[in-house]
This record gives C-alpha cells, structure tokens and sequence, in this order.
C-alpha cells in the first residue's frame, strides 16, 4: 500500500506513507526524511536502482524534498548523502533528534510531525540556494549545461560544484534523472516506445533504452508490465531515493 499528497507545510514537498514490502526505488533527484520505526532517517540522492528493504520496517513515512531543497534544511552538502540512507542523529545533534523524535511519535500521523520539523528547520536554516530551481527548471526544458552555465552566469566547472551541493550530482547527472523520470511517466501512460523517446527528448529508442538500462536496471517494457522490479518504479516511489544505510 502507498501514498502521497503534496505537503501543506512544505512549498513543493510531497509526504507519503507505504506498507508493505515496496519495490526498487529509483533515482529521482529528490531527498527525503524517513520515520521508520520510531527512527529518523534521511535518504539522500540516487544514481541508480536500489532493491527494497534495505531500512528494515514494514510501514515507513517520508516527506520528499524537491530537488536541491534538502542541503539547506539539513545543513549537509548533498553530494555526502548520494547513494546513503543516514540516521538522522548522525547528521544533527543527538539530544536534538531524541527530543524531534519523542515530538513526531507523539503525532497521530507521522507525516504531519515531519513537515513540522522541515517546516520550523526550513524557517530557521534560510532559504535553499535559488540557482538549484533554475537549473532544474532549465534542465526540465532540455537546455544544453553548457547553455545554462551561460544563462546563469557561471563556467560549467562553478555549476557543477554547485550542483554537486545542491543535487548530489553534477547537472548532466541531474539531467538524466530528470528525463529518466519524464520518459517512465509516459511509459505508464502506454505510450509506444518510439513516442516516449521523441518526447521525453532521447536521441532514439536505442538511446532511450540504454539509459533506462543504466538508470533503472530493467527495460522499458519490463518496467510498462511491472516485472523485473518496474511495479511501482516511479516518481511515486514507494520509498525515498538511497542505496546504502547507515544505523
């Protein structure tokens, strides 16, 4: 079971709660905090697919954070979260996650205390920094990095140390996750697959497939009939963006 609503609280978050077993999480730009079991997490930027299960629970809560809003919240440069899931106390003072979390258990719905928490946080820690909108809006209309560099006034070097704290990644990494995303979106729409890779702005079907390969670990088709770990594979992911945990 999964769900989602955008957040309240949050401008551009979305909160969510899943049960069960989940499927492969798949990379999506975002990053999120976790409450699992009692536990706050975050799970930071992926490169790639990840099985579930790898934060042992069976109910999970998460609010999900637009692209490059997180490192501000958290004070944590993104690029040291990539591939992680973290104990929020690893992160934060350990007094300070023991009292936020006494806070959250206490809430009937958890995903309520967690946009609290990012909501407080978020007014105390400042805005995040403007340039990450704006690449990722100009990378959502399929600008070149180099155009972007150029529209921001930055060389591609300086954007790209930007990105890596802002996104985890550099911006033509950013770039794929984010056509990655648009191209599974019309994928579940049951588009054909010569159309997906016209839209979604790949060079081909070969090119498309290719890229879903080393994005998501399965095909296109796989994924459209929900084998090889494609059920549920998408921007609503069942759980957050992460490869590795740390406990």
């Amino acid at each position: 079971m999964y769900e989602e609503t955008p957040s309240a609280a949050v401008p551009g978050a979305v909160v969510w709660r899943s049960r069960g077993a989940g499927s492969v999480v798949l990379p999506d730009g975002c990053m999120d905090l976790l409450w699992v079991g009692g536990r706050l997490l975050v799970a930071g930027p992926d490169t790639g697919p990840h099985p579930a299960g790898e934060v042992p629970g069976d109910a999970f809560v998460g609010l999900r954070l637009p692209p490059g809003t997180a490192p501000a919240l958290l004070g944590v440069p993104a690029h040291e979260l990539r591939d992680r899931r973290v104990e929020l106390a690893g992160l934060w003072p350990g007094a300070e996650v023991r009292r936020l979390t006494e806070r959250i258990g206490a809430y009937e719905d958890p995903r309520t205390g967690l946009e609290q928490l990012a909501r407080v946080r978020a007014a105390a820690a400042g805005p995040p920094d403007p340039l990450a909108a704006e690449v990722t809006a100009r990378l959502r209309a399929g600008e070149s990095v180099a155009g972007i560099a150029g529209a921001v006034g930055l060389g591609e070097r300086q954007l790209r140390r930007r990105s890596l704290d802002a996104f985890g990644y550099g911006p033509r990494t950013l770039g794929r996750v984010l056509r990655l995303q648009r191209a599974l979106a019309l994928v579940r729409r049951g588009l054909p697959q010569a159309q997906v890779a016209h839209l979604a702005g790949y060079a081909d079907q070969a090119h498309l497939a290719r890229e879903v390969r080393a994005l998501t670990g399965t095909t296109p088709r796989a994924y459209a009939d929900g084998s090889e770990g494609g059920e549920g594979a998408n921007s609503e992911i069942p759980e957050p963006s992460g490869s590795s945990t740390t406990a």
